[in-house]
Formats: C-alpha cells, sequence, structure tokens
C-alpha cells in the first residue's frame, strides 16, 4: 500500500465499506495525513515536526516516509476538495477507540517537537480531536 494515495480515506469519504485490511490501512493513512497537515498546521513547517513525524510513523505503523512525501501528503490536492476535518469525521466511524486515541497522541508528540506550541497548533489539535470524536475520558487513558 502506497500511504502516499491516501485511497482508504477517498472511498471511505465516498461511502465505501472496507476489508479487514483496507481498515488496518486507513489507519496508517489518517495517521499520515493528520501529521503530515499538523507539520504545517501554524504555517510555520519545522524540520523538527517533520523528523518526528517520519519517527512517529515509523514506530506505529513500522512503516518509514521520506520527509518529501510527508510535505506532499501535507499540500496534497485532497484537502482542495474538503478540509481535513471533514475527511477525519467521516472516516472516525472506520477507526477503534485506540486507533483515534493513536492518532490524537501521535499527534500530540508532533506538536510538542518544535517546544514552542502556537494557538494556531492548539486548535488544528483541538479540530482533530472533535472531528475524531474522542471523548476527554478516551483521551486520559480512563475508557476504551
Amino acid at each position: 500500500m502506497a500511504m502516499i494515495d491516501l485511497g482508504n480515506v477517498l472511498r471511505i469519504f465516498g461511502g465505501a465499506e472496507l476489508g479487514p485490511e483496507q481498515r488496518r490501512d486507513l489507519v496508517k493513512e489518517v495517521l499520515l495525513m493528520t501529521l503530515a497537515r499538523a507539520s504545517s498546521s501554524d504555517s510555520n513547517t519545522n524540520p523538527v515536526e517533520v523528523d518526528t513525524v517520519q519517527q512517529v510513523l515509523k514506530d506505529v505503523t513500522g512503516d518509514e516516509i521520506s520527509a518529501a512525501d510527508i510535505r506532499v501528503a501535507a499540500a496534497s490536492e485532497i484537502f482542495e476538495r474538503a478540509p481535513l476535518e471533514k475527511y477525519l469525521g467521516s472516516v472516525a466511524s472506520s477507526l477503534t477507540s485506540q486507533d483515534r486515541v493513536t492518532i490524537a497522541q501521535s499527534l500530540a508528540r508532533v506538536i510538542k517537537s518544535d517546544v514552542a506550541i502556537s494557538p494556531q497548533e492548539l486548535d488544528f489539535f483541538n479540530k482533530v480531536v472533535g472531528a475524531l470524536k474522542i471523548t476527554a475520558a478516551e483521551l486520559a487513558g480512563l475508557a476504551s
């Protein structure tokens, strides 16, 4: 699977159902698109954030992805059709609670990586968590 094409996200957005293998790939795609967008959410793409995105993707999925592919995913034409929150909202029910929390925790790791957390990054995080329909209890590890 080429994560960069975000094909499973587009299938879900279009109303399709996914099989078990496609669902696993969906988690990878959602993680990539969310973290890639985070690396440019405050209009200041810090190389440390891109490095962290690469490391998080490797830690969570086992896949390696180039910095160039992360930048391509962040600027993908997919976001010309609809904002990230719309895509996340459409795929949230296809992800497990643990998948959604992992995405949010990974996003927090990327946002914190450059030490300075901007108001735009906080807003981005809150929008992602809201779109993924993550409860405070889930995020705090109190519920599954």
